[in-house]
This record gives structure tokens, sequence and C-alpha cells, in this order.
């Protein structure tokens, strides 16, 4: 038989923001901002939990807490239309769009039922009985106290810092010409486009709406539950021998059930006092029957344990109930779905009912602002603190809106999310520096990682500086067009340290530079410089520019600075009367003559071009031929380090980046050592911040530098994969300071990754206090860019070489690669 949905519908108003039933039932709605999944600790668990069960003891008896977890299917949609996007940013928008992932919203509804209302069951649903009328009007104050109650819920659920509730407005619980309000959007399982969204509503034989086939599983029966539960569970995907790994008692029928889904949890709030006279009551029949049947023995023996424990350790007696609504386009995909649903019960120890007979009852009871119409007889009699066991506790990640970050993605499906590892943290106070700390191993992803980390920062204006020694981003230097620093037998390594851009005079801090270079070069690091050769050479330098400037601008270079030591300076020391003891510019001279022209390292001072480094905003430094020799290496280094000193003090409002790749082998050279220490600690007052990446543990326990310098000024930490580690891995732990949360998402990185997708996980820290892991996935175009492997890069090269540019050959070698499969 037909009706007319305005017929049945319950609601009779929503004032005040607040939902009126015909009954006077009033519900006030929250949205529920939760923690992301795989985020919270065996403790966070449980302060949430109890967090909840204090929460519910502040609800006056008659309050229903509904909790309706809405998981929808949904993809990503990219965005073509950004202005100034990257030829990689492009390809990383096609590699995602469309990826599928679950929509996730949180709404908790809490009731109050006017007093002396009829309690509801199977027989007495508003949806058989829609003419009822409120038995009583509502008064303003029991509005009010009502109110206050909701508000003290809030406060304290929000006091716990896991959880954020923003009260929905009344345009928010309606629909409207351009929104579909919370109760249309229950109704017709859909948040389409309200001109669109009605459609029939079949209770008949099942739930159908439109051309949705949904189920309803139920939580309702003593035996069908659990027989043990807890806030938390073992994850076993992502748990080892050592570590078992934690999510919510109730997380697989929330983001864990990978289809369309409504979770819905209702907890009653009854007078405690009638309550346990109504099980004494119970309990006095029970025992009279108790000789006649072993189950009413059976139920005696629950009954008593139940009042024991409700009157010794004050328990709040309640009621509750808990449901799955999953749906389908089609009849078809129904097996499917059942058997998801099953599984996930069965993972929780219970058995999956559906309903059948009771399912239209039920669901016209989970319409926001219906609560009060639930079926009684579908409720158990429980505690608080068991029924809040199995409130889902976890949502999808959160994408950051900072400006500034880079794409990661989620650990269950990959949804690119955006993350910002430097500024955000900042501003709440959970770092108070942007310097990072990089450890993995070899293979675990770490250069894609770090390539992808500073193409991020590249493209949203940074200037990268970049120290490495194994050519990991040459790709990436060639794709920006950035400069590249090697040494090749045919092609060494060339700077001019002496250069200074048009418009820009000699700075102390420039003149500071050349000073210590000189001294590099001239003196060994065991012998010490007198005070007369440090004010000798600061006056050569100013000279030297003095002079330059007299010569209608002659560009600076080493050579000429040899040749105004050796012409012009050698006199001014004689009209100075400058004894050698004070001064020996003759050994100076000589020490210095290999660097002049015709010396064996007069290329390396003396570069006629990549001369502007101040404005260039990627620079490499590849080290990897001159890491051990022991000239050309602490002059390169020195150089290094004057770059980043010069931007970083020069270019002001500008975010300035060093990475140090295989710190190891730079910081074993002293001179290096005191530079990054010195970057580490005051980096972070020039808005700018620094990274050392390294791939082997004893590398880092047995350099000081990096444990006392580096380690403990950087407040970002990230780890790639660690099982190779994981018999040792609490020498890590205790170095790098990790909580033992933070241990169980480093060794359940790379755990259960998704076969059909080539990705690798990464953890990372913020300030010790709040840690997620995250893939790191990027397209085939990121992947060619970045990638590492010798026979990849020559195709790379040849397909450059052949197309024109970098850019151009890698769009030619995916499509290549996508046209053979």
């Amino acid at each position: 038989m037909e009706k007319l949905f305005d017929d049945l519908f319950p609601i009779l108003d929503v004032q005040h923001d607040c939902i009126l039933s015909k009954q006077g039932d009033i519900t006030i709605v929250f949205k529920a901002q939760l923690p992301e999944i795989f985020s919270l600790s065996d403790q966070d668990y449980h302060a949430f939990h109890n967090s909840w069960v204090k929460a519910l003891r502040l609800l006056p008896p008659g309050s229903i807490l509904h909790k309706q977890d809405y998981f929808l299917s949904s993809t990503y949609r990219a965005d073509f239309q950004k202005e100034d996007t990257s030829f990689l940013s492009l390809s990383s928008e096609r590699f995602f769009n469309e990826r599928p992932f679950l929509d996730h919203n949180c709404y908790i509804m809490l009731t109050k039922r006017p007093a002396g209302r009829k309690i509801s069951s199977s027989v007495l649903s508003n949806l058989l009985r829609p003419t009822l009328v409120a038995q009583q009007a509502l008064s303003d104050q029991a509005l009010q106290e009502f109110l206050t109650s909701a508000g003290q819920f809030k406060q304290v659920l929000e006091d716990s810092g896991f959880i954020h509730l923003a009260q929905l407005s009344g345009s928010q619980l309606h629909s409207n010409a351009r929104s579909v309000g919370l109760i249309e959007q229950y109704c017709y399982l859909s948040m389409a486009d309200p001109s669109r969204i009605i459609r029939d509503i079949q209770l008949k034989d099942g739930i159908k709406i439109g051309e949705k086939h949904a189920q309803l599983y139920t939580l309702s029966d003593p035996e069908e539950m659990p027989a043990q539960c807890s806030s938390r569970r073992n994850y076993e995907k992502y748990s080892t021998d050592q570590i078992k790994f934690s999510i919510g008692f109730a997380s697989t029928l929330g983001q864990l059930l990978s289809c369309n889904h409504i979770y819905n949890q209702y907890v009653f709030i009854e007078n405690t006092e009638k309550t346990l006279k109504k099980l004494e009551r119970k309990r006095l029949r029970l025992q009279s029957l108790s000789l006649y049947s072993r189950e009413n023995s059976l139920a005696l023996d629950a009954t008593n344990e139940f009042l024991n424990e409700a009157i010794k350790d004050q328990r709040l007696p309640v009621k509750a109930h808990f449901n799955v609504l999953a749906w389908s386009d089609s009849e078809s995909e129904s097996r499917q779905i059942k058997n998801l649903v099953s599984s996930a019960l069965a993972q929780m120890d219970a058995s999956a009912k559906q309903e059948t007979r009771g399912a239209g009852q039920i669901f016209w009871a989970g319409m926001p602002g219906n609560q009060a119409d639930f079926p009684m007889n579908e409720t158990i009699d429980t505690f608080a603190e068991q029924a809040c066991c199995f409130l889902n506790m976890e949502t999808s990640y959160h994408s950051s809106l900072s400006p500034v970050g880079l794409r990661l993605g989620d650990r269950l499906t990959g949804k690119p999310v955006h993350v910002d590892l430097s500024d955000e943290p900042i501003k709440k106070g959970i770092c108070t520096n942007r310097n990072k700390f990089i450890l993995g191993p070899s293979g675990s992803g770490k250069s894609f990682f770090t390539n992808h980390l500073m193409r991020s920062y590249y493209e949203h204006g940074a200037h990268v500086v970049i120290v490495d020694v194994g050519h990991s981003y040459q790709g990436l230097c060639d794709l920006v067009d950035g400069y590249y620093f090697t040494y090749q037998e045919t092609n060494p390594i060339r700077f001019n340290p002496f250069f200074i851009a048009p418009g820009e005079i000699l700075d102390t801090e420039k003149k500071e530079s050349i000073k210590t270079l000189i001294l590099a070069l001239w003196k060994k690091d065991s012998e010490e410089f007198k005070r007369s050769e440090y004010v000798a050479l600061s006056n050569a330098i100013t000279l030297y520019y003095q002079y330059l400037n007299a010569r209608n601008g002659e560009r600076a270079s080493f050579n000429s600075f040899y040749e105004f030591l050796r012409n012009e300076y050698i006199q001014v020391l004689k009209t100075d009367k400058v004894s050698e003891r004070d001064f020996d510019i003759a050994n100076l001279l000589y020490v210095l003559r290999p660097y002049y022209q015709g010396g064996e390292f007069d290329y390396l001072l003396n570069a006629t071009e990549n001369l502007d480094l101040l404005s260039e905003r990627l620079i490499v430094f590849e080290l990897d031929a001159i890491k051990s020799h022991p000239i050309l290496f602490p002059v390169v280094t020195i150089i290094i380090m004057e770059v980043f000193i010069s931007k970083m003090r020069k270019l002001k409002g500008v975010r300035k980046i060093i990475l140090v790749e295989e710190a190891w082998k730079a910081i074993a050279k002293e001179g290096m050592a005191e530079y990054l220490q010195y970057i580490f600690k005051t980096v972070r007052k020039f808005f700018g911040e620094a990274i050392v990446v390294t791939q082997e543990v004893e590398d880092i326990i047995s350099s000081p530098i990096v444990k006392q310098a580096i380690i403990n000024n950087s407040d970002c930490k990230i780890l790639l994969d660690q099982s190779k580690y994981q018999n040792k891995f609490d020498q890590i732990q205790e170095l790098l300071g990790l909580t033992e949360k933070e241990k169980a998402m480093v060794l359940s990185v790379n755990k259960a990754n998704d076969p059909l997708k080539k990705y690798k996980e990464v953890f990372i820290s913020l300030g010790g206090t709040l840690s997620k892991v995250y893939r790191t996935e990027v397209s085939a175009s990121e992947y060619y860019a970045y990638t590492t492997e010798e026979t990849e890069k020559i195709k790379v090269a040849q397909y450059a070489k052949k197309y024109g540019s970098i850019s151009k050959g890698i769009q030619m070698l995916t499509a290549d690669i996508q046209n053979s499969k």
C-alpha cells in the first residue's frame, strides 16, 4: 500500500537550530571531526573512550545519543584549472583523477524525550501510527535545560582533545535550493542536487530507495555480540611479533568497511533507579523459576552480575543498539555487500544478523530527529562503558588548508592528501623549527620522497640548495632548469666565490666568506692564524674590490685577486712596513698558486658561468667524485655553505631549504660539521629549514654531530621502511625520542601495501605529538623524473635528447610505455 511521504513524516519543524518531532522530541545535531585513522595509541583510545563515558553521564534521563557515521563511495576530482601548474603537477592530477575512496561524515544527535512519552516498539512506531500528537508542549525552560546538558556534553568531549563538534544550523538540517539537508540526505541516501534527490522509499520486503538496494545488519541480540569488548583492538595487518598496532574496536564497521554504508550507534539514557528496580523484579522472577529451567538459572546469574557491577562500580545502565545500513545501486551486488559486512562483524567476534521484518521501523527511527521512536525491543541492556566501545572513533585523513605543502596519500586508498610539514606545525605550536631529519635504508623510497618534497618546495617559491652524493636529483634539476654542479675530468666543478651581482656591494658577510675561504686554502686545520694575518687579508679584500671598481668594473675572479695580491697589495704592505712575521705574503702566494691560472686547480675558483647563485632557486652540488679529495672537498664545502648563508641572510621573506644527502660523509669533515651545526641552530630565524638524509643506523649512532646538533634541532622526523632494523629498533627509538605509538607506526610501514599499486609508505613525526604514515605514490611522469635506476635514467636522457627537453622526453617515454601495455 502506497502512502505519501508527508503523511508519515515524523518531523514537525526545525526551530532554534533544533529538530522538533510531532511527538515533542527535541534533537540537537553536531557535526563531529574525529581523529584520523591509524593515528591513535592504546592510551589515546582509552582516554577517548573515557571521555565518551563521562559525557554520557552528563545527559539527563530520557536522553538519546545517536551517532551516525556516513561512509559514501566517492572519487577524487582533479583540478585542471589551476594557474601556473607545472608539468609534473598536471601529471599528478591526471594520475589521481577519479581515485576511489570513502567519504566520511560523522553526526552526533542528542534527543530529549518529553516526560510521559510512550516508549516505542516494533508495533508502536510512528511509521505505523503517523497521526500521534505531542503529549505535552515544550516550555522554554525545558529547552534551555536540555541545551545546557548538550553544551556540557560537547565541552567534555572537546576537552579530550580528540574531537571537535560544531552544531548544525537549521539550513543544514533541512534542504534548500542549493544543498541537501541532513534529514533528506538520510531519507534518500544521497547528497546529490536537491532538485534530483527525491526518490520512492519502499520498506516492504527490505529497504529500497529509488534504485538503491539497502540491507540492514543489526547488533541488538546479546547472543550475537562479542564475548569481550574494549576501547581498542589489534590490527593484525600492521602488527609485528614485537609490536601490536591498535585501531578502534568498531573500526571494521567504519572506515575499513569498503562500501556505501551508514553505521548507526544508539545509547539510551534511562532513569538509573527505575532501571535497577526493574532488574530486581526480573531477578526475583528468575530466582523463583530457576529450578525449572537451566536457561532461567543462567539468566539469573547474568542479572545478578549486572546488578552487582552496577551498584559496586557505580556503572551507568543504558540501553544500546548498533546497526549497519549498507546499499548498492544494483541487486546483484547484495551478496558482495553481505560478505563484506559479515567479515567486518566477524573481525569484532560478532555475528551478522540481517534484519528483515523490523528493518523498516529501524530505518525510519534513524531519521535525524526521530530517534525517540526507535523500537526499544531491538535494544540490549548494558553499561555506558561497554556501549562506548562500539562507537566509531576514527575518520579518514584530512587535507591541510595551508597553501604550502606536498601531496601524499592516505594509507587505505591513496586518496591525495595535502600535508604541510613546515608552516602549519609552527602556527599550531606543534614544532618550534622547520628542520627535518630523514632516515631510510637503500631501496626504501627515500630518494622518491625527498625529490617529491624538494619539487613541492620549489613550486611554492622556495630557494633550494641540495648537497648530494649519488646523482639522485639530476632529473629534478634538469626539469626545473636549475644549476647542477658536479665533478668530471672533462668538465670539473667550477665556482666564482668573488662574484658580486650587478647592483650589489661588498658587504661584511661576503667579505667574511671570502676571508674564510682564503684561510682554508692557506692554513691546515691544525694551524692557527694570527690576528695580523686576519687583518691583512681583510684589508686585501677591501682594496681588491676598490681596485676593480677603478678599472671600470673588471670581472672578479680568483685569478685577478691573485694578481692583485702579487702586483698591487705587496706594494701596499711595503709602504705600510708590514713585516714578514706579521703577514707572510710570499708564503700565501706560494700556497695559493695551484688555484691560479695554469695551476693544478685553476678551474675551481675562476668560473665564468653560473655566477649568480643568489637568485638561482634550485642548486644541486654533487660531491660523489670529490667527497674524499683532501683539497677540493674542503673548498667546495665552504663555497656551498657560503651560498646558502648568503641566501639565508639576503633573501628576506623567501623560504630557504638546504638538503644534505648521506650526511655523515660530509659531516666527517670538520669544516662542514661546524657550518651544519650553525645552520641547524639559526636557520629558523631566517624563514629557512635544514634537512639531513641518511640511510644507515650506524652512521647516526657514530656521529656526535648528528646526535647532538641535528637530531635535537629537527622537530620533524621522517622515517621510511625500517623492517630490516626491527630487531634493534630500540636504539633508533631512544636516539630519536620516539614514543611507543610512533614505534608501532614506524614498524608498520609497508606491512600491507596494495599489491595492485606501486608506492612506498613514509612515517612522519611532527614535534613528537602528531604522527602519521602516508603513501608516497606518484604518477609515471614523476617516477621517471625522480628515478635513480641507472637504466631508467639513461632511457630518460635518450628521450630528452631526442625530443629536445626532459619534460617532453618524459611525456613521450610514459606515452610509449603506456601504449606498449
